[in-house]
């Protein structure tokens, strides 16, 4: 595919052009730096091209293009906090997207035009619809939009104008992302790529009521639903890879039914069922959750908006629940560096939605999403088997405004035993122990610093309710101090020669 289409040059210079920004950011995942010295040439002549065309010489702006690379979180996220650092009024995103909405920078969102055999997906598409006894809705990841209308086309080749109500094709958003806290202007381009060109993303978030049905959007794409249709009565046809966008179609809409069709491979794929394993995964670490004390915030982003609000109303959850609450800050989270946080039982990933599910069996404590969370701490929620990963659609979701309602000892699946959270156990004695609260985390340390056996028995974690706690209750604590013998000793002269064999000791030679 040529250069300049694939990299949507003439749409993002008049992105550019049109909202008259000097200063661009342009943001490429690590597969596609390799391109963007030729991006920002053939940028620079397009925009050369515009201005000379529009302006004089004499009103011309000099735009400034700065190339951003090693995100410090997801890739698929504008990076507003890189784009602050050149002082850029607008980033132009390259590559896979999770379209999440930003706070204060626009962006332009470049897809690119991965390849597909038309004809092959179609076959495969009019298989699928001529063998099930539902309707089929199309799914694709963003790279595939640019082929939707003659995706269209060769289909209706295929089964004909009387299956065309049996059919149907989800959109793309949009591919301009306006901020939610913009003092610019928004940014009006005509339809690419099969875009709707200004979709707002606070319309198209989860499932909305209209005139026509509802409407639902899940990973950039939006599509309506008659009145009175559900979900579970359309076939979902996917067409990409099997990538973290299709991992959250599989769990959002786990009761339909869902085929993939791979276009590297030209095979399609009916057995999801692995993909579906990782719900009930899902359940046994918030049965698993439920038990935790002492939990870590994991923040995600710094750029997708409202993600300072659901942290704080994380924390809100968790205090609620009589826990303890820690927010963490470190870029990508790996093994590694949660397990310098061992006090932490399970931590709370706030982050976009493509990049929320992180394989916790790596981890040495689990790691959950906010919907997770809500599940676990807030006493009236119930899992019916509906799942929301993006925080976004959590914060209008009837299930975190829940009360909890009266505190009640709760049943854990992991212990087999009813188990009590610590605002009730201090409350259970009344005025006395609320007296004696504030002295609770001094007398455990006052006994952790006790004369204990060197060597313990047991290797049971005992419960702790803060870090504090935790730290001073464990059998390692760092080097120990030789109170008893603090004379400093004298130097004495140490071993010469290498390890093979030193000078102090026998050789062959001399043996022999």
């Amino acid at each position: 595919m040529d250069f300049t289409s694939n990299y949507d040059i003439t749409q993002t210079a008049n992105f550019i052009h049109i909202g008259n920004f000097t200063r661009v950011a342009l943001q490429f995942p690590d597969n596609l730096l390799k391109d963007s010295i030729k991006v920002g040439g053939e940028l620079r002549k397009e925009l050369n091209l515009l201005t000379n065309r529009k302006e004089s010489s004499d009103d011309r702006k000099e735009i400034g293009l700065y190339v951003l690379a090693d995100t410090t979180y997801g890739s698929c996220c504008v990076d507003e906090v890189g784009a602050s650092h050149v002082d850029a009024d607008c980033v132009v995103h390259y590559g896979h997207t999770c379209l999440s909405p930003t706070t204060t920078l626009p962006a332009f969102c470049v897809f690119g035009k991965a390849s597909i055999d038309i004809s092959d997906c179609a076959k495969c598409l009019s298989d699928c619809l001529l063998t099930s006894d539902k309707p089929v809705l199309v799914l694709y990841g963003l790279e595939y939009a640019h082929a939707l209308e003659s995706l269209r086309t060769e289909s209706s080749l295929h089964y004909g104008t009387e299956g065309s109500s049996q059919l149907h094709f989800a959109d793309v958003t949009s591919s301009v992302i306006n901020p939610l806290q913009s003092k610019t202007p928004s940014v009006k381009l005509e339809s690419s790529n099969g875009c709707t060109p200004n979709g707002s993303h606070d319309d198209c978030k989860g499932t909305d009521s209209t005139l026509d049905g509802f409407k639902h959007s899940i990973g950039g794409l939006t599509w309506n639903l008659p009145q009175g249709h559900k979900m579970e009565g359309y076939m979902l046809f996917w067409i990409g890879s099997e990538n973290p966008a299709f991992s959250n179609l599989v769990l959002t809409y786990y009761s339909s039914d869902i085929v993939r069709y791979d276009p590297v491979e030209n095979y399609i794929m009916k057995d999801v069922s692995q993909t579906k394993k990782i719900l009930q995964h899902k359940y046994y670490i918030v049965e698993k959750a439920k038990d935790a004390n002492i939990i870590g915030i994991l923040v995600g982003t710094l750029g997708v908006a409202g993600y300072l609000n659901m942290i704080n109303q994380m924390k809100a959850l968790i205090s609620r629940a009589g826990k303890k609450a820690y927010t963490l800050l470190m870029g990508k989270p790996n093994p590694a560096k949660l397990a310098n946080f061992p006090e932490c039982d399970v931590f709370i990933y706030v982050s976009c939605a493509q990049t929320a599910l992180l394989d916790s069996k790596d981890f040495l404590s689990p790691v959950i999403t906010p919907y997770e969370a809500v599940l676990a701490f807030n006493r009236g929620s119930h899992w019916t088997g509906e799942y929301v990963i993006g925080f976004q659609d959590l914060m209008t979701s009837a299930q975190f405004n829940v009360d909890g309602g009266p505190e009640e000892a709760h049943f854990s699946f992991m212990k087999g035993c009813y188990v009590e959270d610590f605002n009730q156990q201090e409350s259970i004695n009344g005025g006395e122990d609320k007296e004696r609260a504030s002295t609770d985390l001094a007398e455990a340390t006052d006994k952790a610093l006790q004369l204990h056996d060197k060597y313990p028995k047991s290797i049971i974690k005992g419960t702790a309710k803060s870090g504090a706690e935790f730290f001073s209750s464990r059998s390692y604590q760092g080097l120990e101090m030789q109170t008893d013998d603090s004379v400093p000793r004298t130097f004495v002269t140490g071993r010469t020669g290498r390890a093979a064999g030193y000078t102090s000791e026998p050789n062959e030679k001399q043996n022999s």
